[in-house]
């Protein structure tokens, strides 16, 4: 929306007043509706084209009393009558906003261009509304705050969604504006927030942005706060197994997801076996995901790009935060380094699993030890250069462990050792050069670099003395595999005008990849190393993206993506068009389109759902060919009483899917890996609902999925089409957030999901072998009526928290309690084929995850 509210809530003699913030309030007509709605008794009766009407209010006025809305209903036009519990209001007068068109008056405009921030941080505020009073029309920042408007008047008013809205009056002759909003310190039932545009606005579609704050309300798996969690509760994500992290949007795999943190690929998301995500919200300033409708700026995966921005470090004063978890503690701290000039941000994370069990088994006498833990650290620099210029150097690094120590010595000349660990972990980097050329002209300049590594180690070392009649044996092996980017992009943003925007730039990357080395070393062999070859591919992409509007009701982003790899002897290009279209068919009421052609390069050859960190990342190469989507959707979108409402469908078709034959596995790849593989196709429709609530003490969303998703394999199930592993034919999320007040917080969270499809045998034969005596039965071979053709139970889980804030001389303190499927639903993890009685032979289910509380202490200062 294009104005915000900032009203306190105010209770005196048991009547509920507004009153006047330090500076004129403003509000849309239909906002203020649901502000009373919410807050009070009364029914309404209104004309839907005053809903967008603009009202003024400077002075205190009492909710309850009627009487006291006349003087700024009536200077917008709007007069009303009260009878009982039911106000009538009415237009008095006509009023058209002017409507300015690219030719018309040019001599008139101008344009003025800046930033919007944290006016006591100085962070960057991404998607604030900077508008022109004067014509009502307005555009919002990009990526690093930066906007720029055709100024018709001389008033421009700032806003965004939790901050103080800010107008000033354009001094001749300046063009250029830096502003710094101030954060609201009243509750969100206390206001109405309205600074972002409008679901039905907007013209890009199956896309959601979070901020941190709301992730960290919802309640939380074994106390960590998780994005990627938090990402599974939207319609058209589905998640893996039970505690995974894993998501799989729109039937894709989860290698064709494009998660970028800062710009830079990340691409093992996973800690725990999957059971975490490796992004700590405490470092992140915002989350985006894209199901569809990809702009052209995006590719290199086909089903959703997940864009998570970093924060940049609070330029004007020290501050942190940070938790202590039942299995993990965190701590965030950013600052000045010059003074509104240069700023850090440093984020650490890890969990003392290890630090707890290890010392009690090696206390209790146990031979051999088990432990685990992983860790990860944020950090970035921004540096304000000068007006014009800007740098930021971003960093990331996570790793886990799991290790295994046997050690025997407890007998003389008997001294026996085994040591297996395995780690693996991702780093990024990214180094940005912020640049404003004009008014008009915006560009980044961005080199990355990346790197996923995993490695399975084991050593076996067996010392003998003379009293033992055995020799010594020494044993070590290695496995490794690893991927590595490097790149460098320019892009940029050159604003027309307030109705057109248009977006354009290139990327090159340089992929390494090692898909699995071996290596084998013994006391009575010298070094040996097999395995896959490095491979080395090269990645270009151009793309040209134009926002506009084609009429008052009508917008469109057209864009093209043109991209080519280079591998070995081997050359691929592929020209991906973009499209998307808003249709306003009334006033808060529109209908979305869009085409989406993707090209992906990078395969993942993926073991089992669990999201191990054993699955391979591999390129194309001559035989194995580029994966490619396309996609098509079509929706309505509303904003009414609080509320956006979504209605999404879509079909997506998909080819040069990849997967291991079958009985191979990660250590069958060796240099004839590509001969190991299979390729397919894959297809994937569904209907997406969902409706979320912004405004009150009360939040949330309800997001419903209807899906089907197949794959299609010449080599697997008999060339005939099957389930995807993660097909789900229902998928249901009801988030829930209430503020009781300022301090208490009490959140909610139910899921609901078709079971996963899994291949089952159906009975078992007995095989005959023949010897000199005759026929034996005591093998049995298991039959199968097809791949992924038998259901899980179906999913369901309700998980709950609660925190209680306090303020204090230094900060502020919370304490979080949660349960995690708080009914215990012993929802199935996977199946297991219990054969230990030949004649009662069944299936049993296994659950992980019972009912499970957890509490944090959290701080900031």
């Amino acid at each position: 929306m294009r104005a915000s509210l900032l009203i306190l809530l105010l209770l005196t003699v048991g009547k509920v007043a507004f009153s006047q913030s330090s500076m004129d309030n403003s509000m849309l007509f239909k906002d203020f509706i649901a502000y009373i709605d919410e807050n009070s008794d009364y029914r309404f009766s209104y004309p839907d084209d005053i809903k967008n009407k603009r009202l003024i209010i400077n002075e205190r006025i009492n909710i309850n009393d009627p009487d006291s809305f006349k003087e700024f209903l009536e200077s917008a036009g709007i007069a009303i009558k009260v009878r009982k519990n039911l106000l009538i209001f009415k237009k008095v007068k006509v009023f058209e906003e002017p409507v300015i068109s690219e030719q018309q008056n040019e001599v008139q405009n101008r344009v003025v261009s800046g930033f919007v921030r944290d006016g006591n941080s100085g962070e960057s505020l991404i998607g604030a509304h900077v508008i022109d009073i004067a014509t009502g029309r307005g555009v919002t920042t990009n990526l690093y705050g930066f906007f720029s408007l055709t100024l018709t008047g001389d008033t421009i008013e700032v806003s965004f969604i939790g901050y103080e809205p800010q107008r000033i009056v354009a001094k001749p002759g300046v063009s250029d504006y830096e502003f710094g909003l101030i954060p609201s310190t009243k509750m969100l039932s206390e206001v109405v927030i309205t600074s972002e545009r409008e679901i039905h606005e907007v013209t890009e579609m199956s896309k959601v942005t979070l901020q941190p704050e709301k992730i960290k309300k919802l309640p939380v798996f074994m106390g960590e706060t998780d994005v990627m969690k938090t990402l599974q509760l939207l319609p058209g994500v589905q998640s893996g197994n039970e505690g995974s992290s894993g998501i799989y949007v729109r039937g894709g795999g989860q290698d064709q997801n494009l998660i970028l943190l800062d710009g830079v690929p990340v691409y093992n998301a996973n800690h725990l076996f999957g059971f975490f995500s490796v992004f700590n919200a405490d470092a992140i300033n915002q989350v985006s995901l894209i199901k569809g409708g990809f702009p052209a700026r995006y590719g290199g995966k086909l089903s959703s790009v997940i864009d998570i921005q970093m924060k940049e470090g609070n330029m004007n004063e020290f501050e942190g935060e940070g938790a202590v978890g039942l299995i993990a503690s965190k701590l965030t701290l950013s600052g000045p380094i010059n003074q509104g000039k240069t700023s850090f941000m440093v984020s650490g994370r890890r969990t003392y699993i290890d630090a707890l069990t290890v010392p009690l088994m090696k206390w209790s006498g146990a031979d051999r030890v088990f432990g685990y833990n992983f860790w990860d650290l944020n950090a970035k620099i921004n540096h304000i250069a000068n007006p014009k210029d800007r740098f930021y150097l971003s960093f990331y690094s996570g790793r886990d462990k799991f290790y295994n120590d046997y050690k025997f010595n407890q007998i003389a000349d008997i001294n026996e050792k085994e040591h297996s660990n395995i780690n693996w972990g991702n780093i990024t980097s990214a180094f940005r050069w912020n640049r404003r050329f004009t008014d008009r002209l915006f560009g980044n300049l961005t080199a990355t670099y990346s790197r996923y590594r995993f490695e399975l180690e084991t050593i076996l070392d067996y010392n003998y003395g003379e009293s033992v009649e055995s020799p010594d044996l020494y044993r070590e092996n290695d496995y490794f595999s690893n991927i590595q980017d490097l790149g460098v992009k320019m892009d940029f943003d050159y604003f027309l005008n307030n109705n057109h925007q248009v977006k354009f730039g290139v990327n090159a990357i340089n992929h390494q990849l090692k898909p699995g080395i071996s290596s084998f070393r013994s006391h009575t062999e010298t070094d040996t190393t097999f395995g896959s070859t490095k491979v080395d591919l090269n990645e270009f992409y151009a793309y040209l993206e134009d926002e506009f509007k084609l009429f008052n009701s009508t917008s469109l982003n057209v864009g093209l993506h043109f991209s080519g790899a280079e591998v070995a002897s081997r050359n691929y290009f592929y020209l991906q068009p973009r499209i998307s279209l808003n249709q306003k068919v009334a006033k808060n009421w529109s209908v979305k389109a869009s085409y989406a052609r993707m090209a992906q390069y990078i395969h993942l050859l993926v073991n089992s759902g669990v999201g191990l960190p054993t699955d391979l990342w591999v390129p194309s190469t001559d035989l194995v060919k580029p994966q490619v989507s396309d996609q098509i959707a079509l929706g309505v979108a509303s904003t009414f009483i609080g509320m956006e409402v979504s209605v999404e469908g879509y079909y997506k078709w998909m080819d040069n899917l990849i997967e291991y034959k079958e009985g191979a596995g990660f250590l069958d790849i060796d240099s004839e890996w590509e001969h190991k593989v299979e390729f397919g196709k894959g297809d994937s429709y569904g209907v997406e609902l969902f409706v979320q609530k912004k405004v009150g003490r009360s939040t949330g969303w309800v997001g419903y999925t209807w899906s089907k998703t197949t794959r299609e394999f010449p080599n697997l199930n008999f060339g005939k089409p099957f389930p995807y592993r993660y097909d789900r034919r229902h998928d249901i999320s009801v988030v829930y957030n209430y503020e009781l007040n300022k301090r208490i917080n009490v959140s909610g969270v139910w899921v609901y999901g078709t079971g996963n499809a899994i291949t089952l045998p159906t009975a078992s034969i007995p095989k005959a072998t023949w010897d000199s005596s005759g026929p034996s039965y005591e093998e049995f071979v298991k039959q199968y009526p097809g791949r992924n053709s038998t259901r899980m139970q179906d999913y369901h889980r309700l998980d709950l928290s609660i925190s209680f804030k306090k303020q204090k001389r230094w900060g502020e303190r919370s304490w979080v309690f949660g349960v995690y499927n708080a009914y215990s639903r012993q929802n199935p993890t996977f199946i297991d084929f219990d054969d230990t009685k030949p004649n009662e032979k069944q299936f049993k289910k296994i659950s992980l995850f019972p009912i499970i509380p957890n509490v944090s202490y959290q701080f900031k200062f």
